[in-house]
């Protein structure tokens, strides 16, 4: 075990629920089970896992605390400003989180995203030692603001291996009468999400047999033209729409199918049920779009397939329904891969890595030990 640190996690309500998804209480959790002290700041106490050995704060809050690091979510956000101004008046290095989530808080969200480029995103730029972007799209976003492509690192959201493993099955598909082999969409039925393409491959495919079903999991504006779209291709016998899972659920459903499809045509789709379903020793066909594609290679842990085009996912699909053995291997690597490189202790580790880097850098420029590039010689 290295130096136990002192971590404070600062969110706001908004990019807890939304921008950082599940990652700050994860995270969290998994920092305090490598011995870390963590507490959580401008959310409800409740929201974040905390260290029991730390007392309440008082009026002190986030000062008080007496933090090593902070970490704070969405560069733009009131936390990350908040955060900013911690680290510099405690003198300890501030840590973002960049999802490059689009902002789904409503109008409020909005405005603080506009204001956050116009009163307080220098600011915060300036303060930060480094930044944890979740995928490439997000990096990409970390550098397109102002930071050095230096200070931006690549950790995935992480997925929970203990929940999410092979083996699992639940009462999901034979309460709802659907058998055989499933292709399975997990999520919105909404604009980007490549629903129209997948249908019309499976339609064209794996949906003429009689031992293979497509379950589009979720709810959304596009679901009554999605049931034309199936009526009208012949295979309304085949697909089956059901509301998306509980998380409890999910699981087990997972474990019941043999591939999931996550065909988005656009960057706002974030992919995490590719962790999830990689975890659970399921194959994946995604779209090559950048935020999936850094996920898995092509024939790694499935098929990367063309967003948008029609032709490449029947060949992936003829390609993946043919071969059982191909499945069965995909499906062995994606579950190596999700406990090596997905989950949430590898995850936690790099993080942890990060923090202790960002803190010795600040200690000998505190201390001064560090030389000039050229300073002259002692001879």
């Amino acid at each position: 075990m290295q130096t136990a640190l002192r971590i404070a996690l600062v969110l706001d309500p908004i990019n807890l629920r939304t921008k950082a998804g599940g990652h700050a209480p994860m995270l969290a959790r998994e920092l305090l089970g490598r011995g870390h002290h963590v507490r959580g700041f401008g959310v409800p106490a409740a929201a974040i896992p905390h260290s029991a050995s730390d007392m309440p704060l008082g009026e002190g809050g986030l000062r008080s605390f007496g933090a090593d690091a902070i970490i704070a979510y969405d560069a733009l956000s009131p936390s990350a400003v908040r955060g900013a101004r911690a680290a510099d008046k405690q003198g300890v290095p501030l840590l973002l989180v960049e999802s490059a989530m689009q902002a789904r808080g409503g109008a409020l969200a909005h405005l603080w995203n506009r204001m956050g480029r116009l009163l307080w995103g220098g600011y915060v730029r300036a303060r930060a030692a480094g930044v944890i972007a979740l995928d490439p799209v997000a990096k990409r976003r970390a550098v397109d603001m102002g930071f050095s492509p230096d200070l931006v690192r690549v950790l995935p959201q992480g997925v929970d291996v203990a929940q999410f493993r092979p083996g699992l099955l639940s009462s999901w598909l034979p309460s709802h009468r659907v058998y055989g082999r499933i292709l399975l969409y997990v999520g919105r039925l909404d604009e980007g999400r490549g629903i129209e393409v997948l249908v019309d491959a499976f339609a064209k495919t794996v949906g003429q047999r009689l031992d293979w079903n497509l379950v589009l999991a979720g709810e959304g504006p596009r679901e009554l033209s999605l049931r034309a779209r199936v009526d009208r291709l012949g295979v309304a016998s085949r697909v089956h729409f059901f509301p998306r899972p509980q998380s409890d659920e999910l699981p087990g459903l997972m474990g019941g199918c043999t591939l999931l499809a996550v065909p988005a045509t656009t960057d706002d789709v974030l992919g995490r049920q590719i962790p999830r379903a990689m975890a659970c020793g399921l194959p994946v066909l995604a779209s090559d779009r950048p935020r999936l594609s850094a996920l898995f290679k092509d024939e790694e842990c499935g098929l990367l397939l063309e967003s948008g085009d029609v032709a490449a996912w029947e060949a992936g699909l003829i390609k993946a329904a043919g071969s059982p053995a191909k499945r069965l291997r995909w499906g062995t690597r994606a579950r190596d891969v999700a406990v090596k490189v997905l989950s949430w202790d590898r995850i936690a580790e790099g993080v942890e890595d990060e923090l202790l880097a960002l803190r010795e850098g600040a200690a000998k420029k505190r201390e001064g030990v560090e030389l000039a590039p050229d300073a002259p010689s002692s001879e």
